[in-house]
């Protein structure tokens, strides 16, 4: 379950990646000032929501796993338990696709 918050992270990677263009002598530079602080706020959103989910996934796992080992019927509520937790990372992703569409102009 928490690879897939790296696959969200990784998404924003190649999107920033091809945002970025060296500097043309004759215009100027191509990376404006703007566009760095977006793309840093895309970072941090994913990543810190990332980190947050990475944090829950791992320890709502730890308590249902041992909690499974006395009951088998914590199984399902411990899966629904995990999934609340990644979608803190898929929001994320979410805030970060919104700022990047906005760093392009």
């Amino acid at each position: 379950m928490s690879g897939i918050i790296a696959v969200y992270s990784l998404v924003i990677a190649v999107l920033i990646a091809e945002d970025m263009r060296p500097p043309n002598k004759n215009e100027g530079s191509a990376y404006s000032l703007f566009n760095g602080f977006m793309h840093l706020a895309c970072g941090l959103a994913v990543g810190m929501t990332g980190l947050a989910a990475g944090y829950c996934i791992g320890v709502v796992g730890d308590k249902g796993v041992r909690a499974y080992m006395d009951q088998s019927r914590v199984f399902v509520g411990m899966v629904l338990i995990l999934i609340f937790g990644e979608v803190l990372g898929l929001y994320g992703l979410i805030v970060a696709l919104i700022l990047n569409t906005k760093s392009k102009g």
